[in-house]
This record gives C-alpha cells, structure tokens and sequence, in this order.
C-alpha cells in the first residue's frame, strides 16, 4: 500500500520521501519517484536525523508487521514494531513541529461480533496486532491534547493489489492464493472457508489517505476505509481461480485458527468527509492483480524465524 500511496502523493505534486526497512517490501515499488530511505521506524537516531535534516510538514505512516493471526505467536516483536515503531515517529513529529500524522491502523481493533463495523464502536481487539494499532491511536490522542500535534486515523482492511508481497505466508490471503497457483501448491484455507471479509482494492483506499491532511473535517477524526461488500474465503478462492485461469484448482482445509470469523465495516463516515467516488468491483481488481502477478513471477518468503510462543501455532505455519 506504501508505494501506492507514493505515487498518489507524487501525482499530487508533493515531495516525497519514502522510508522502509524492505522486510516486506521490495525498492524498485518506489525506484525512481520518490526519495528513498532504507532505515526501520525502530531505529530513533535514523529517524531522527531524518527529520531534522529534511523538515517534514506531513507524516503517513503505513510502517506495520500485519499479521494479525501470527501476532499472538510474536508478541515482542509485534510491539516493538507497531507500537514502540509508531512512538519514535511520533516522538519526532512532535520534536520536528509536523503539521499532521496520518496514521493507518486496522479494523482489527474492532474485535469479534462487531458487524458493520462502525467507528463509534468501543473497541475490543482480541489479538496483539489490533492491541499494538490500538494503542498507536491513543497515544496520537494523547499527543494531540499533550503537545498539539493533529492527525488523522484510518482503519483499512484486507487491502490487495498489484506490487504486494505475494510471497508472505502469513498475511494477505488473496496475495498468498496467487502466488500458490503460481506455484503449482493448493489454496490453503482454515477452517471451512465461511469467514467473510471486504477486499479493498488499493487505489480505493489510498486516495482519501492521500488528501486528509488538506480535508480540515478529518483532523482529529477516525476513518474506516475500504470495501464494502463481504466475501466468503471460499468465493474469493473461486474469483482467484477463475481469473488465473484454473478453475480446478485444489484447496485444501487446514484446521480453523482462532480468528475473527466475519469482519466488515461501515463507510458512511469516510463516503461523507472526502466522497463516495467509484470503487473497483473485486473481480476486477483480481483480475488486475493476477495480470501483474503473472508478469512478474511467484515470490518464495522464507518462514518467520522469530517465533516466540509456539503453544497453539497452527501446524500449516510451523511448516
């Protein structure tokens, strides 16, 4: 979603400087558009020679370990990545006088049994990814009534598209479906394949991203971003099929992992501050993704080889 939103920023000509350490990325997303930074949001002296030596007016800040499922296996890891990550930027938007940090978070602070989803819900994450993004927004609350830095919060979902990792294991599902057609490997699902979720297509998440920090109504404010209509695991691994080419193609059922079971939210608040727009229906934007995917081959991402706590880690993974 970063280099996407790079390009969007560079369309709307502003100058952009890209940071990432690549640990699920890949350089040539931004080669050649925006300056680019290898460092980690972890790193505070990088972070902060950055920023005094380039002055920023505005923060996006997309940097995360997203793997909700596996964050309860990397507990450690997950908070010194998506929260204590997320306090040094924030440490330095204060220091540095940024005008406004937006924030990507994830509707996995909702938690379970919260369908729509809508923004006015208390919170109730159950795993330690949406715990991390949780308290990344209360703590830009905070900083907003301590040292008057504004921002602005997003909640995306299940976002897909061309340039993603499609080699990650543990993350983005429709990614991982392509890269295991690609591979010759069956589909893996857990549990029956029931579990619903809105696929977002990039484009439609990152144009109000993009524009908030000059939308005066969405300073302070939390926004739910992306699809809105729910599909089944199994449906999306029809689409994913059909638009490869390979109907047939097997799936297999692994054992269902404790997980949210159906997760969607509502975007009236979103449609009413920046505009409804037109979003890319989900057959599409697959098709679009598996076009890329097959321009550009199958990606292989070695195992996560930090696993803290393997009680209960799904047998599938410890593969």
């Amino acid at each position: 979603m970063g280099a996407h939103l790079v390009r969007e920023l560079l369309a709307r000509g502003d100058e952009v400087v890209a940071l990432d350490d690549l640990s699920g990325g890949f350089r040539d997303n931004v080669e050649g558009t925006a300056d680019f930074v290898e460092a980690s949001v972890t790193d505070a002296e990088a972070i902060e020679a950055l920023f005094a030596e380039r002055h920023f007016d505005r923060v996006y800040h997309l940097a995360a370990y997203a793997a909700e499922g596996l964050s309860h296996f990397i507990k450690r890891f997950n908070y010194e990545n998506n929260v204590i990550g997320s306090v040094t930027l924030i440490n330095a938007a204060v220091n540095h006088g940024v005008d406004c940090f937006v924030f990507t978070s994830s509707i996995a602070v909702y938690g379970a049994e919260q369908t729509p989803m809508v923004e006015t819900m208390t919170p109730e994450p159950e795993d330690s990814y949406g715990i991390a993004k949780r308290a990344v927004e209360l703590e830009l609350r905070a900083s907003k009534e301590m040292f008057g830095l504004d921002y602005v919060v997003f909640r995306p979902h299940n976002v897909y598209g061309e340039l993603q990792n499609i080699g990650d294991r543990y993350r983005n599902v429709l990614g991982i479906f392509i890269n295991q057609i690609m591979r010759g490997e069956p589909l893996s699902v857990f549990g029956d394949g029931t579990q619903t979720r809105a696929f977002s297509y990039v484009s439609d998440v990152v144009r109000p991203i993009a524009a908030a920090p000059d939308t005066p109504d969405a300073r302070g404010e939390i926004f739910n971003v992306g699809a809105d209509q729910p599909f089944s695991i199994n449906e999306l691994a029809d689409v994913v099929r059909e638009e490869m080419g390979v109907p047939d193609h097997p799936v297999v059922h692994h054992e269902a992992r404790k997980e949210v079971v159906h997760a969607f939210s509502d975007h009236a608040k979103v449609h009413r501050v920046f505009g409804a727009g037109e979003a890319v229906p989900l057959r599409e934007g697959v098709r679009r993704m598996c076009e890329w995917a097959r321009e550009h081959g199958p990606r292989e991402t070695p195992p996560f080889g930090e696993i803290e706590v393997e009680k209960n880690l799904p047998p599938s993974w410890l593969r």
